[in-house]
C-alpha cells in the first residue's frame, strides 16, 4: 500500500487543519479583550464625566456659599464712671449710655450677599438688640416713626441690584448704612469701644434708596433719597436727599465728601431746612491708620425769633496695629451744639479716648478684648455730666468733667 503525500505544515509546526480553531479562539479572545477594554474606557469616561459634573456642581455650590456671608456678634461692656451718678446714665448719649453696670450693649446676626456681574441681585439682612438699640436713630426734636419698636431692632436690611449700565450702576433700597460719618453703630467695627459725639448725632443708618456709580477706578459717586435726617423719626412727609463723592487720592489716602439737605421740622418751608456736610480724610498703611472726620449741620429753628442752630463735630481717630493681635487707638474730638437741637443741651464738648485692644482668633470666630479710658469735658449754659446723688427728687447734679474706665468683650463669628 503506498504512502500518501504528507499535509503541509505551518511555520510553528501545527497542522493546517488546526489553524482555524486556533485563529477563531484568538480572534474571540481579542474581540472579548477589545470589548472589555472599550467598556472599561466608556465606564471610565462616564465616571470622569460624573466626577467633572460633581466637581463643577461643588465648585458652583462653593461659589454660591462664598457669595453669602453669615455673621454674628455679642458685645458686653462695663463703663465705670468715677462720678458715680445716681441714675447711672451717660448724659446726652445714644450709645453706651449706661454706666456703673454690666450691659449687653449690642448683639446681632446678619447675612449678606453682594451683587456681582454673575449674580446681580444683592441682599443684606440684619437683626440686633441691646442697650445701644434703644436710643439710636431717634430725634430729640421730632416724633418717632410708626413701628419704631420693631424697626429699631433692624440694622442694614435691604436689596440691591447691579445694573449692566456702563461700568456698573448699583441701586440699593431699604435700610442701609449711612454715608455720613466715620464710625459704625457696632463697636466691633470701630477703633474705640465708645463712639464719638459726631457719630451719635449724625445718622448711623438711612432708610430710602441710593444709586452708586464708579466713574473711574479712583472716583465713585452716590446719590440718595431718604425719609429724613434720622431714620426712626417722622418730622414731616418731605424726604431728604444728598450725595457723596469718594476719591482715592493715592493708594493710601481716601477722601469722602457727603452732603444731606431736607426739612427736619414740621414746617417744611425751605428756610427751615437742615443742611449737613461731612468730610472724611483717611491715611491707611499696614500698621497705622490716621483719619480726620468733621461734620457740621445748621437749620433755622421754627420757634420765636427763628434763631439759627449750629452743630459742629470733629475727630482725629488713630490706630496702631502692633501685630496681628495687639492694637492701640487714640481719638481726640470736639463737638458744639449751639441751641441743644441735637444733644438737648447748649454745650461745647472736648473729649479724648484711649484704647488697648487684644484679639483672640479661633477658627471662624474672634474674641475682642478692649480696655479703654475716656475723658469728656462739657461746658456751656446747659453743659455737664451727671454726678453723685440726687440734689432733689428726680434731679441729679452736674459736673463739667467725666472720667470713664471701660472693660469690654466682643465675640464675633463669620462664615
Amino acid at each position: 500500500m503506498g504512502i500518501g503525500k504528507p499535509l503541509p505544515s505551518t511555520a510553528s509546526g501545527l497542522p493546517a487543519t488546526r489553524i482555524c480553531p486556533v485563529l477563531l479562539l484568538t480572534l474571540l479572545l481579542l474581540l472579548t479583550g477589545v470589548t472589555s477594554t472599550t467598556a472599561q474606557l466608556h465606564a471610565t469616561d462616564r465616571e470622569g464625566e460624573a466626577h467633572d459634573q460633581e466637581a463643577a456642581s461643588k465648585t458652583s455650590t462653593d461659589r454660591q456659599k462664598k457669595k453669602w456671608q453669615f455673621s454674628g456678634f455679642i458685645d458686653l461692656g462695663y463703663l465705670l464712671d468715677f462720678t458715680h451718678p445716681a441714675n447711672r446714665i451717660f448724659r446726652s448719649r445714644g450709645t453706651t449710655w449706661h454706666v456703673d453696670r454690666l450691659q449687653m450693649n449690642m448683639a446681632g446676626l446678619y447675612a449678606k450677599k453682594k451683587p456681582t456681574e454673575d449674580s446681580r441681585w444683592g441682599v443684606e439682612l440684619t437683626a440686633h438688640a441691646g442697650k445701644d438699640a434703644e436710643l439710636f436713630g431717634f430725634s430729640a426734636t421730632a416724633p418717632n416713626i410708626g413701628g419704631f419698636k420693631f424697626l429699631r431692632q433692624l440694622g442694614p436690611t435691604n436689596v440691591s441690584y447691579l445694573t449692566p449700565v456702563g461700568k456698573g450702576l448699583t441701586i440699593q433700597a431699604g435700610i442701609f448704612s449711612s454715608f455720613i460719618g466715620y464710625d459704625s453703630l457696632y463697636a466691633k467695627d470701630n477703633f474705640n469701644y465708645t463712639r464719638p459725639w459726631g457719630a451719635d448725632f449724625t445718622p448711623y443708618f438711612m432708610t430710602g434708596v441710593n444709586a452708586s456709580y464708579p466713574f473711574t477706578k479712583k472716583v465713585t459717586g452716590t446719590f440718595f433719597v431718604v425719609n429724613g435726617y434720622w431714620h426712626l423719626a417722622h418730622a414731616n412727609n418731605v424726604p431728604s436727599w444728598g450725595g457723596q463723592a469718594a476719591v482715592m487720592a493715592t493708594p493710601r489716602v481716601t477722601i469722602k465728601q457727603t452732603v444731606l439737605v431736607g426739612p427736619h421740622q414740621s414746617n417744611t418751608s425751605l428756610k427751615f431746612w437742615r443742611f449737613l456736610s461731612d468730610t472724611i480724610v483717611e491715611h491707611r498703611t499696614e500698621k497705622l491708620t490716621i483719619a480726620f472726620n468733621t461734620n457740621f449741620s445748621t437749620e433755622q429753628a421754627n420757634c420765636p425769633g427763628t434763631p439759627r442752630a449750629w452743630w459742629l463735630a470733629a475727630q482725629a481717630p488713630m490706630r496702631w496695629s502692633l501685630n496681628s493681635r495687639w492694637a492701640l487707638a487714640v481719638r481726640p474730638e470736639v463737638a458744639y451744639d449751639s441751641l441743644g437741637r441735637w444733644t438737648l443741651a447748649r454745650q461745647t464738648i472736648a473729649a479724648v479716648t484711649s484704647t488697648v485692644e487684644y484679639r483672640l482668633p479661633y477658627k471662624s470666630s474672634q474674641t475682642i478684648f478692649r480696655l479703654e479710658h475716656r475723658f469728656d469735658r462739657s461746658t456751656g449754659p446747659d453743659g455737664g455730666f451727671f454726678r453723685g446723688r440726687e440734689i432733689r427728687p428726680g434731679v441729679v447734679g452736674l459736673t463739667p468733667n467725666q472720667h470713664l474706665f471701660i472693660f469690654a468683650t466682643i465675640f464675633t463669628f463669620d462664615r
